[in-house]
């Protein structure tokens, strides 16, 4: 992966360390969530605390430890998008270098029935002219 169309920066918190001194490997999923949050609210104007969406997918891959004193980004891009599903690529980076890469597949679901429903047209655009 080498063109991403959006990135932001995660600080490693005193927290994210394990016994072993680096990033524990559950927290790079915390990572992800946290860039997806900030490209649904830089690039799609909402927040996902206010939208009902649900992940049906996720796939990571380690690639080296992340150190608590690592600079840390996460570049993120929109794959195919699907009727209602946002796939997502990511690369973790410490450093300026990959430490993971990840997949995700988000799914936008009606509030009371829980059933999926298509992705809004204004999304879309965003989306597209961002890729």
């Amino acid at each position: 992966m080498t063109d991403f169309s959006y990135e932001t920066s995660v600080d490693v918190r005193l927290r994210d360390i394990d016994f072993m001194g680096h990033v524990n490997n559950a927290t790079y999923a915390t990572y992800l969530e946290q860039a997806r949050d900030a490209y649904f609210r830089d690039v799609l104007d909402v927040s996902l605390a206010e939208i009902d969406t649900v992940l049906v997918s996720l796939e990571l891959e380690y690639a080296r430890p992340i150190e608590a004193d690592d600079d840390v980004t996460v570049a993120l891009r929109v794959a195919d998008l699907g009727t209602s599903s946002l796939p997502m690529e990511y690369e973790i980076r410490a450093g300026g270098s990959p430490a993971a890469t990840a997949t995700t597949v988000q799914v936008l679901v009606e509030s009371e029935s829980g059933e999926s429903r298509p992705l809004p047209t204004e999304w879309r655009t965003r989306i597209e002219q961002r890729e």
